[in-house]
């Protein structure tokens, strides 16, 4: 059974969020307004928090934190959907979003431990670089990385290697300049994701949760 996942390096990441624009491209997640911005209404499936802990520019000591959908094993979301429109997927293990039954309850946002569901406080417009093989959200429903399953479906059907380093990766793996972050199948003992996660020191965040997140960080 496959099993996909993402490992992100710490050591690598410089914070140029390369990863959020191309997210947002890749998936037509709506830009906040700046008066949605200030009422906290920021659609980002993928953040990268920046922590400015001492000095001056350009001589500055900040620590970089990217987060993306955890694509829990154990999902606390999935259980409190009362209309069945949050689920897991068993082929990849992708936790996802029927957005036509959404009802927009936000419970799922409740549940999640990460602050990574968003809920679409605006109808998304036809733009000119939308994707049209990722679905359209309406008003009203909520929406969150998808490990750009779109991408992989497609790569599946056309007989493409799946996952890093030669093969099709979501938008932020293949937008980020330094390789920071890695993706495929934890089940394959031979995969780029496997590998390094038995070579280097790695850690989930809360996994004391007991969720199994599928995003991986090395130390």
């Amino acid at each position: 059974m496959v099993k996909y996942a993402m490992i992100i390096d710490l050591d690598k990441c410089v914070g140029c969020q390369a990863c959020v624009i191309s997210c947002k491209e890749e998936n037509s997640v709506l830009s906040s307004t700046p008066e949605e911005y200030a009422k906290k209404r920021r659609p980002l499936w993928n953040r990268v928090i920046t922590e400015y802990k001492e000095g001056e520019y350009p001589n500055v000591n900040a620590s970089v934190m990217p987060i993306i959908c955890n694509h829990c094993e154990n999902p606390p979301c999935v259980p409190v959907c009362p209309v069945d429109a949050t689920y897991k997927r068993e082929d990849g293990g992708m936790v996802l979003q029927r957005y036509e039954r959404c009802i927009g309850c936000k419970y799922c946002m409740i549940a999640c431990p990460y602050g990574q569901r968003f809920f679409n406080f605006t109808q998304q417009p036809e733009l000119e670089y939308h994707n049209p093989d990722v679905p359209r959200r309406e008003a009203g429903v909520v929406e969150k990385c998808t490990f750009c399953v779109h991408r992989l479906d497609k790569a599946k059907a056309e007989n493409k290697k799946i996952g890093s380093p030669d093969g099709v990766v979501p938008a932020c793996t293949e937008a980020c300049p330094v390789g920071t972050r890695t993706f495929g199948d934890l089940d394959d003992p031979d995969s780029a994701v496997s590998k390094l996660l038995a070579s280097r020191r790695n850690y989930q965040i809360r996994a004391d949760l007991g969720t199994e997140p599928q995003v991986y960080y090395l130390d």
